[in-house]
């Protein structure tokens, strides 16, 4: 698994093409579903400037983690 470190997040408007990333608890993208109908492991998603289309980090299935079974 490729892991890096993502800088902190300044949250702010930005125009153009975004990625929108989504944040998982654990590295195993997949949870329970909860009684609200969302997963256990989901966070939120981010949306990140790209200088590429979106679909570029989809088909790569780039995803931010806020922790690591490492």
């Amino acid at each position: 698994m490729l892991v890096d470190t993502m800088p902190i997040i300044h949250l702010m408007l930005v125009e153009g093409t975004r990625y929108k990333c989504p944040v998982y608890k654990t590295a195993e993208r997949k949870g329970t579903l909860s009684t609200t109908g969302h997963s256990t492991n989901y966070v939120l998603p981010v949306l990140l400037a790209t200088q590429v289309p979106a679909s570029h980090w989809v088909k790569r299935s780039v995803a931010m983690l806020c922790q690591t079974s490492e």
